[in-house]
């Protein structure tokens, strides 16, 4: 069992100072961290398996115990929540359209298998390689197809309840508009309850499984299945994974001033196997939450302790059918309103890639490899081969890879990229004193809000 040291008096954290991962507070206030932990994990962790049709109180299990898995491995030296990834929802509503949930679970199965093994890569040979096969606007393409790709689901859920999801999406843009802090953070869990009551009042909502359901249980398992046909449309995934834990490593690092690259390799494959683990299961695939990176810049309390809790209290949450059963009455409106706003931020995710990666778009290469990238995806440009069915977000994926990489090598040959090189090396020195003006002055909204790159 891991031991951590107590940091000062255990009461209090000067104004300077943070308590370190390695540290904790006295055991009543890390028990109350950990639960803000858990409120800022649950929204986005319980939409998930409502969007996806996987049971939530199976998700919650497999979060909890992904959790304490993912501090295992890493040592206890990165503090993280593993919660519910929205990368993987386009993927799984389409096989499970397709095929069934089982094969849903079969290819976030493959996908978990497959990060882990690309964590022992990175740990052989560092992350170097990721750069030059995925620069800014290759990477900024493929997480922002993949949200923006979603756009129809979101639709059709919204046309359910135009007038529910309507003020749904108006509550989460008000909260997060009007409350800092804490309150800030899950403003779309105070959208989904605002546009809850509202569902109640207007007779959309049925208790009658809430009712029927035991207080303590264990959640419902299902078990994947393999359907070659259906992996391709996941394989994109890895990409917003990848993406994601190397920001949310990088931003713990930066926070807690220590240089954490050499933990990648352990957080992706962590990652991979809490996925791996919760698909044999029936629960939704994990990833590193920005929302609990929040939580600790917030309160400056980076203790793996808290985690423990965290992880802790969502599996003994898991055990209660009955909380499954009243997550799994909000309705199509709900989800509907909410979901503009989520699958919105996945997209501009992507764009914030292309903005702080510097992405020059008066580049032929550039324009045309994101705007070729984002009209398959958007479009979900489909492909039927062999039994083997290639939706959007994959063959958007492919474009923006092929025609990148297509073009840089044959302006090198040619001569005309090594010009643009050119211009683009006179340019750097101002846009490199922009940068660092940035880094050096960050506003307050980054000061609290670390860069999410799912998210």
């Amino acid at each position: 069992m891991p031991v951590w040291t107590l940091h000062g008096d255990g009461r209090s954290v000067a104004p300077d100072a943070i308590v370190r991962p390695e540290e904790r507070l006295a055991w009543p206030l890390t028990i109350g961290i950990g639960a803000q932990h858990v409120v800022a994990m649950f929204g986005a962790t319980f939409l998930v398996p409502l969007l996806t049709g996987f049971p939530a109180s199976t998700t919650l299990l497999f979060s909890g115990i992904g959790t304490l898995l993912f501090l295992v491995i890493t040592r206890n030296r990165v503090p993280s929540y593993l919660g519910s990834s929205f990368a993987f929802i386009a993927p799984i509503t389409a096989s499970t359209q397709a095929g069934s949930m089982s094969a849903a679970l079969g290819g976030v199965l493959v996908i978990g298998i497959a990060m882990a093994l690309l964590g022992l890569l990175v740990q052989a040979v560092g992350t170097r390689w990721i750069g030059l096969l995925m620069p800014p606007v290759v990477m900024g393409s493929i997480v922002a197809l993949i949200g923006f790709n979603l756009a129809p689901t979101a639709y059709g859920n919204f046309q359910k309840s135009a007038v529910t999801a309507t003020i749904t999406l108006f509550a989460v843009v008000l909260c997060t508009a009007l409350f800092k802090g804490m309150l800030g953070r899950v403003s779309v869990l105070l959208g989904v309850i605002v546009g809850y009551l509202v569902a109640v009042a207007r007779g959309e909502v049925d208790f009658t499984t809430v009712h029927e359901a035991h207080w303590l249980g264990l959640p419902q398992f299902h078990h994947p299945t393999l359907d070659l046909s259906l992996l391709p449309m996941f394989l994109p995934v890895i990409v917003v994974l990848l993406a994601e834990n190397v920001g949310h490593v990088t931003s713990v690092g930066l926070m807690t001033g220590r240089n954490l690259d050499h933990m990648v390799g352990r957080t992706l494959a962590s990652d991979g196997i809490a996925t791996a683990l919760s698909a044999v299961f029936g629960g939704s695939p994990t990833t590193t939450y920005g929302e609990n990176i929040g939580v600790m810049s917030a309160t400056h309390v980076y203790s793996t302790a808290a985690y423990w809790v965290a992880g802790v209290v969502a599996i003994l949450l898991s055990l209660s059918p009955k909380v499954g059963a009243l997550i799994n009455t909000i309705p199509p409106g709900v989800l509907g309103g909410v979901t503009f706003v989520l699958y919105g931020l996945i997209g501009i995710v992507g764009v914030r890639m292309w903005v702080d990666g510097n992405v020059d778009f008066s580049r032929p290469k550039n324009q045309i490899t994101a705007g070729v990238a984002l009209v398959v995806g958007i479009a979900n440009v489909t492909w039927t081969f062999g039994g083997i069915q290639v939706t959007g977000i994959a063959l958007g994926t492919l474009a923006a890879l092929v025609i990148y990489h297509l073009m840089a090598g044959i302006g090198r040959f040619t001569g005309t990229d090594r010009a643009a090189a050119q211009t683009d090396g006179a340019a750097a020195p101002t846009d490199q004193a922009a940068s660092a003006d940035r880094a050096a002055a960050p506003t307050d909204h980054e000061k609290t809000r670390p860069v999410d790159p799912e998210r």
